[in-house]
């Protein structure tokens, strides 16, 4: 069972499940604590999906906001509806050499910001409604492009009619597009036939669980394996308090606090290093903005 205060999980989506039903199976082997996942992988896709259970449900927008690295197959020759080996096939076109400068300045055009319009099958809403649910039904409605960037898109494998790469993008980045883009730079279409989320920042290096050890480490009575609530926030300010700022902050109190450097977000930590959650310091006074519920915190 996880500690009542809770933790990120960092599962390894496997092939075929949804990230919802991921987190269900988290959410069981966890006593049903309440959770979340961070960044939906589609039933395709497999790799690193955030889990954050219990108090770390208030850290998920962090993790959220930062980069994400992903490696894909782009097989290319034929459209698909759904931008992946999913969806029924719209287009067919020949291929061109996958080689050569013309395939590295291709390529590079994608590095930097740009727009993206987000595909027709993803969950963003309008009117209410996912945008899946609609073009499932048959119909397409205009997107909003939204801003992009792309900090590294590296080749890792290069077949006649396929490429594999490595991206490393902004939140918001759809691979299933990006393939798209990348097919009509080449002057062909394609689709995503293999798509796996290597890490989410801030945790590249960190091993990954999948859903069948997580389930035999229970059977033996071991914990689920949880980073502290604070492990996506280390790039924030840190700060102390003694035990009385402690327990006036825990009861939505504002602190005098001068001379400290202005920040819009800070980590605040009580006496003996435990997370108490987020602040922001102007004017010389540190306000409380997201706290966990700790001992001594009201509804705690």
């Amino acid at each position: 069972m996880s500690p009542v205060r809770g933790g990120v999980l960092l599962l390894d989506k496997p092939l075929g499940l949804s990230s919802n039903a991921a987190l269900q199976r988290v959410r069981t082997l966890a006593g049903r604590i309440k959770g979340g996942h961070v960044g939906s992988l589609d039933p395709l896709a497999t790799g690193m999906l955030p889990v954050c259970l219990g108090e770390a449900t208030k850290v998920a927008g962090d993790i959220v906001s930062l980069r994400k690295c992903y490696q894909f197959t782009v097989s290319f020759g034929a459209a698909t509806a759904t931008g992946d080996a999913e969806g029924e096939v719209t287009a067919r076109a020949e291929v061109p050499p996958l080689a050569g400068e013309a395939l590295a300045a291709a390529l590079a055009r994608f590095v930097g910001t740009s727009s993206q319009v987000p595909p027709m099958y993803s969950a963003i809403k309008q009117g209410g409604q996912p945008l899946y649910r609609l073009a499932r039904a048959g119909l397409e409605v205009p997107r909003e492009a939204r801003e992009i960037t792309i900090d590294r898109l590296e080749i890792l494998r290069i077949a006649p009619a396929a490429l594999s790469l490595e991206v490393l993008c902004s939140k918001g980045t759809y691979v299933r597009v990006l393939a798209q883009d990348i097919a009509r730079a080449l002057n062909t279409v394609g689709h995503v036939t293999q798509l796996r989320r290597v890490y989410v920042e801030p945790f590249e290096g960190h091993a990954l669980h999948t859903l069948e050890s997580l389930a035999a480490g229970c059977a033996r009575g071991e914990p689920l394996p949880l980073l502290p609530i604070d492990a996506p926030l280390a790039h924030l300010p840190a700060h102390s308090l003694s035990a009385p700022e402690r327990e006036r902050l825990l009861h939505g109190q504002r602190l005098a606090w001068p001379g400290v450097p202005e920040a819009p977000r800070v980590r605040l930590y009580g006496p003996d290093r435990e997370f108490l959650g987020l602040g922001s310091v102007a004017g010389g006074v540190l306000r409380p903005q997201r706290l966990l519920a700790v001992p001594g915190s009201p509804g705690a």
